[in-house]
């Protein structure tokens, strides 16, 4: 780990007037990735900005019937908050999927959003990465690659975003809301992580001086008919291998409106509403879960090592929507 200065942020502008003046700088809360990054020597910032005596602690009602889950409320307290579990269930389901009971205590939600993708070659600093060292080339591509993406790949990285919260944030429309020198923006939860281009150290469309102050879901909430699926390899603490968040609203046996989003595949949490759309109005069955799949992972490619993912997310999304319409049938 290189020397570093430390920055107590004591208010937003504070924190995002730090990050504009020094480029080298990393905003910090929980820290629970950042800094095994920095004893992997894979991020090396000459400042940390500690942003978690700011005031984004809190989850509030929000006027349009939604909920704000601010940036650094632990991951387990918004798991377990009375509204989250009550309202939003689908989003307490996918954060305790994830990661450890002593992580999730430390973890908070704005970082959840920024952590990076667990590759082993981008933590392996004797191997090329691009999104480690821009240019240097992608080892996963020919080398071992098992749990690498199959959809939104690009010659330069074919790594996966790690997150389960993402996942079902994704399919329940969320929008994050950030503050930075140049004041706040709304941006759509389909619209923050990018897919890797030739540009694959670009994780999100995040400015560097921004911070994330909250997580706002919509008044839209699926709490009857939701399901998230996680196949992993070991039974806790372990990613995704796939997974599938599924929110579904029927009438009658129609279906009135659905979301699907997909973890352990691409670079971002995967989501195609255009896709969505075409099983409005469609009776609810196996069938047109199977439809919606093949349609979802359209142009899937697997690697070597791989190319099992595209039955097995086929199977688990079909397994996640029956699920998400037996509950509460």
């Amino acid at each position: 780990m290189n020397n570093f200065t430390y920055h107590q942020a004591k208010n937003i502008s504070d924190a995002t007037s730090a990050a504009a003046q020094n480029k080298e700088a990393k905003f910090i809360a929980g820290g629970t990735n950042l800094i095994d990054l920095m004893k992997y020597r894979i991020e090396n910032p000459d400042q940390l900005i500690d942003l978690t005596k700011l005031a984004f602690d809190k989850i509030e009602n929000t006027k349009n019937g939604g909920l704000r889950l601010g940036a650094l409320v632990t991951n387990a307290d918004t798991a377990y908050h009375p509204e989250v579990e009550k309202r939003y269930p689908l989003v307490a389901k996918a954060i305790l999927s994830g990661a450890s009971a002593q992580l999730r205590n430390a973890a908070t939600n704005g970082g959840n959003l920024l952590q990076r993708t667990r590759c082993y070659y981008f933590y392996d600093t004797a191997t090329p990465c691009n999104k480690r060292e821009p240019g240097s080339g992608c080892s996963a591509i020919k080398g071992f690659n098992r749990i690498h993406a199959i959809l939104g790949t690009s010659e330069a990285c074919i790594a996966t975003h790690p997150s389960d919260l993402c996942v079902a944030l994704a399919a329940l429309d969320a929008t994050v809301q950030v503050t930075g020198a140049d004041g706040d923006r709304s941006i759509p939860f389909l619209e923050f992580h990018r897919l890797p281009g030739d540009t694959p150290a670009v994780d999100t469309n995040l400015r560097p001086d921004e911070v994330i102050t909250a997580i706002d879901l919509p008044a839209q909430n699926f709490s009857k008919h939701f399901a998230y699926v996680k196949v992993r390899d070991r039974p806790s603490y372990a990613f995704a291998v796939v997974s599938a968040a599924a929110a579904i609203e029927l009438e009658g046996d129609k279906i009135k409106d659905i979301r699907v989003a997909l973890g352990g595949v691409a670079h971002k949490p995967w989501r195609k509403p255009e896709v969505e759309k075409k099983v409005i109005g469609k009776t609810a069955n196996e069938a047109t879960y199977k439809k919606l799949a093949e349609e979802l992972i359209a142009g899937a490619e697997g690697f070597s090592h791989n190319a099992f993912k595209i039955p097995l997310v086929k199977k688990t999304i079909v397994r996640a929507l029956t699920e998400a319409v037996a509950k509460n049938s």
